[in-house]
């Protein structure tokens, strides 16, 4: 069952201070990424930033310090361009699949592979809205843990009511009275398009704080000043996905009660 607790933010998350061969060589250096070394790990050659090492040609691990925005050369933006995000993925997938290092050694397959993983993840997580934000709030709060499921304050009373009935439901042997179960599923099934509709107000809200910080991405202003106004729209979205979060489990919840 969720677990029913009062919402609380921390402040302390938002401080206010601050291939092939002639593949290989078509892609080489035509786009730079941070790499986990500064030396290749085979020649022993200078890394400056590109896939593939300009000497021997071997691939490169990717740092594990990258960003996924940095990885996809596109800034910290929440709208952003997903046409450029997926011609991008095809671009690199082209560079560290591990379909084209399959004649290849153990070691470069190695780092195909971890290149590949971590590129794919990277897509899925920017491609999808709701982790995009939640990956930013991480990168930009230096914070590791996930967003936290917190009911929001004014469905207290309400969920604390749903869920007495859910365990009523639940309680309810096969030999009761059908026309009791009837009405309770109906109860149940209203207050889970209740919570479906609450939900949606609340992607809404969220998709209006994606503007608030394009905006403030995009603006020259003083720099402390921004990241005060920057914290304040990262706790925001932290709290309508919290409380967002709470719902969805809290739908989910239902449908599993229900049928």
């Amino acid at each position: 069952m969720v677990q029913l607790t009062m919402p609380e933010l921390s402040e302390d998350l938002f401080p206010m201070t601050t291939h092939h061969h002639h593949h290989h060589e078509a892609v080489a250096g035509s786009r730079e990424l941070p790499m986990a070394r500064s030396m290749c790990w085979h020649c022993q050659s200078e890394v400056t930033g590109e896939y593939l090492c300009g000497q021997c040609v071997k691939v490169q691990p990717l740092s594990k310090e990258l960003d996924y925005f940095a990885c996809f050369k596109i800034p910290r933006l929440l709208n952003i361009d997903e046409q450029q995000l997926e011609q991008t993925y095809h671009e690199l997938s082209r560079t560290f699949h591990p379909d084209f290092y399959s004649t290849k050694d153990e070691s470069e397959k190695t780092i195909s592979l971890g290149n590949s993983a971590f590129l794919n993840s990277a897509y899925r997580t920017l491609k999808d809205p709701i982790q995009r934000v939640e990956y930013l709030i991480r990168l930009e709060a230096g914070a590791v843990k996930d967003i936290r499921s917190n009911p929001p304050a004014d469905l207290f009373e309400e969920i604390l009511e749903l869920q007495e009935d859910m365990e009523s439901f639940r309680n309810l042997s096969s030999d009761a009275d059908s026309t009791e179960q009837a009405n309770l599923r109906q109860k149940l099934q209203r207050e889970r398009e209740h919570l479906e509709a609450r939900q949606a107000e609340m992607e809404k809200a969220l998709r209006a704080k994606y503007h608030e910080w394009d905006t403030l991405q995009s603006q020259n202003a003083d720099p402390g000043e921004a990241r005060d106004q920057k914290n304040t729209v990262l706790r925001s979205m932290q709290e309508i996905l919290s409380n967002r979060t709470y719902i969805c489990n809290m739908v989910s919840e239902l449908f599993e009660t229900t049928g």
